[in-house]
């Protein structure tokens, strides 16, 4: 579970911003809203199921989830993906010359395994300057590890696994994915969180299509994902998976040499599998109803997903394995741009499923990038599910949440936010006078 995320000093983020799933002392006047959006983690801390982030073009949303993303990839891959003396490639505040010269800082404080952690690290282009991990093993916070630069102090106590570890450490990685190399037992579990939040981008299925398709090829699966795609009505009633190899026209040969592409349709089967560019990608297809002229139903119709369905429908499929596997385990998920393509109606019940006891029993977490204003509704969010990112006058992002502001029980959550009161919102200038000027 994810109790808040904070980043500075990375890409339009100059000042530390806080992202907290934390959910604020208000009550909503719809308590059933409240029921279900809102769980205990102890007697004195309850969490929200979601979070909607909303901002102008460029105001800083993707960057939020840029630096999510590069805070889990970092995490994941430091100790292995990088040698030394690579750069890390951490995008500092460039509009400010102090700021390159200072490091930019990611933290998560989560719970795993029912421990609270709060892991973070600072890092420039060429080092991690610092890093730390804390964990609450009954009320009070205890240190495990803490780093500066190459100086690392352990709570041997608490990390015996990290002893002598120190000195493996390169400059330009993480000193918990170096502990985690060698199965040190609490940084195996802190790279099993990362690892475990997902964060996709709502504009390319590519990524998250292999989770439907493990699902198709699983039979105790199967029927789960069909039933989900038939549900949202998008005249889908069955999906079959066909064998397919396709081949791969992005490749080099080991001793470099690009096989030319207009020889790619002489290839045969066993030469491409020589050069090693046979690629297997299952042909997946929808099943529709057929009807007569007369309206009566006759012989199913078939339609391949990628030529012949829509961009919504493809992208309701990508999702449809990672959002079943998300609530089965209970884990949180971050969608940039998740209303991309979908009709408002499809990103709501989406939503829902996260808003939900029934769907959601192990308090999976949604945090989503938008511009949908329906879902900007006092029965459907609590103020504090709700986030605004916004540029000041120097181009440097800031995040806040709509709990921050005195709000009439009988607001209009969307029609004020599009008046501008929350701010939020592009500035746009008379468009028209721009084009009666071009045209002269």
């Amino acid at each position: 579970m994810l109790i808040e995320f904070s980043v500075g000093n990375y890409k339009s983020f100059k000042e530390e911003v806080t992202l907290s799933m934390v959910a604020s002392k208000l009550t909503s006047q719809n308590k059933e809203l409240d029921a279900n959006t809102v769980f205990p983690i102890n007697e004195d801390t309850s969490l929200l199921t979601s979070a909607a982030v909303y901002g102008a073009n460029a105001s800083g949303k993707s960057n939020l989830v840029a630096a999510m993303r590069f805070m889990r990839e970092f995490v994941l891959t430091s100790s292995k993906d990088t040698q030394s003396g690579e750069p890390i490639p951490v995008e500092l505040y460039a509009l400010s010359p102090e700021t390159l010269l200072q490091p930019a800082s990611f933290e998560m404080v989560f719970i795993t395994e029912g421990i609270q952690y709060r892991y973070g690290f600072e890092v420039t282009p060429e080092r991690v300057k610092r890093e730390w991990l804390y964990y609450v093993p009954k009320t009070r916070e205890v240190r495990i590890f803490e780093r500066e630069d190459d100086k690392i102090t352990l709570a041997k106590e608490a990390f015996s696994e990290g002893d002598g570890l120190q000195q493996r450490t390169r400059s330009n990685a993480l000193f918990i994915s170096v502990v985690a190399q060698f199965n040190g037992i609490v940084a195996v579990r802190i790279l099993k969180w990362f690892r475990d939040c997902m964060i996709i981008s709502g504009l390319d299925d590519d990524p998250i299509r292999a989770h439907t398709l493990r699902l198709l090829q699983q039979p105790e699966d199967e029927q789960k994902v069909v039933r989900f795609i038939k549900t949202l009505d998008i005249g889908i009633v069955d999906i079959n998976l066909e064998d397919a190899d396709t081949i791969d026209t992005d490749f080099k040969r080991k001793d470099d040499t690009t096989l030319v592409l207009k020889h790619l349709a002489s290839i045969t089967r066993e030469r491409a599998a020589e050069y090693n560019i046979l690629r297997h990608r299952p042909t997946i297809t929808t099943i529709h109803r057929g009807y007569s002229a007369s309206g009566e139903q006759i012989a199913p119709v078939t339609f391949n997903l990628d030529h012949q369905e829509s961009e919504g429908t493809k992208k309701v499929f990508a999702l449809t394995g990672q959002l079943l596997e998300t609530l089965h385990a209970g884990n949180p998920l971050v969608i940039d741009e998740l209303d991309a393509r979908l009709h408002p109606l499809v990103t709501r019940e989406i939503i829902r499923l996260f808003n939900s006891k029934e769907t959601n029993p192990k308090h999976a977490q949604l945090i989503f990038m938008t511009h949908d204003t329906n879902l900007l509704d006092k029965d459907f969010l609590r103020r504090d599910q709700i986030w605004f990112t916004e540029k000041d006058r120097f181009g440097a992002s800031h995040l806040y949440s709509l709990a921050e502001f005195k709000v009439r029980n009988d607001a209009s959550y969307g029609k004020d936010y599009i008046q501008g009161k929350y701010g939020a919102i592009p500035f746009l200038g008379d468009l028209r006078r721009v084009v009666e000027e071009a045209n002269g």
